[in-house]
């Protein structure tokens, strides 16, 4: 077994050893522990270069901790689907106005290409609309009504690529409703992010 964390250890970075040892110490075992700060003494970090490190870790742990008391209920949740649903039929609506000018698109439903077409439309707007408002605003007009906003784990704004995953994540099978189940969405913990109220640094 100890030949195992050893190994294991091997293959950390000297910054997550370092947070083995300090502030994540509380989630290993001893022996883990152990085998962690073999390797460090193995390796021979530099003191300054540790204490860098140890800084810097609970910065972010304290910064998780903020982010983790300020993440919105169920009910929050719950009323911005409500809210973002609303809002994407209406753009669904607008969108096939639009295109209906130059594009027939209520052909019968026998017609595949018409199908696949429209289904692009319906796709493409909830695509749209979640993600070039996330980009934009860190919110979706139901986060602007429930003053909440989407962060980075560590309560930092989210990267481009990180709204697009958050996304595609919404279009998994339940997922819309699986925050009423557990404390954040599939799509929130595929993506890495949260949805916390917008007083929240």
């Amino acid at each position: 077994m100890e030949n195992e964390f050893k190994q294991v250890m091997s293959e950390r970075t000297d910054e997550e050893l370092i947070k083995i040892v300090t502030v994540e110490r509380e989630r290993y075992n001893p022996i883990a522990i152990e085998a962690a700060e073999w390797e460090i003494q193995n390796r021979n970090i530099d003191a300054t270069e540790f204490e860098k490190i140890k800084v810097k870790a609970t910065v972010e742990k304290e910064q998780i901790k903020k982010v983790d008391s300020n993440v919105v209920n169920s009910g929050t949740r719950f009323l911005n689907l409500i809210i973002d649903s609303i809002a994407w039929y209406i753009l669904i609506i607008i969108v096939f106005l639009i295109v209906g000018l130059f594009i027939p698109t209520n052909a019968s439903a026998s017609d595949f290409f018409v199908v696949i077409f429209n289904l692009i439309l319906i796709f493409g707007t909830f695509f749209a609309y979640h993600s070039i408002m996330e980009i934009k605003f860190q919110k979706t007009l139901g986060k602007f009504v429930t003053k909440t906003r989407v962060v980075k784990l560590n309560g930092e704004k989210p990267e481009k690529s990180d709204i697009i995953s958050r996304t595609f994540c919404r279009l998994i099978p339940f997922d819309r409703i699986s925050f009423l189940f557990m404390k954040n969405g599939i799509h929130d913990y595929l993506s890495k992010t949260k949805v916390v109220k917008d007083t929240a640094e």
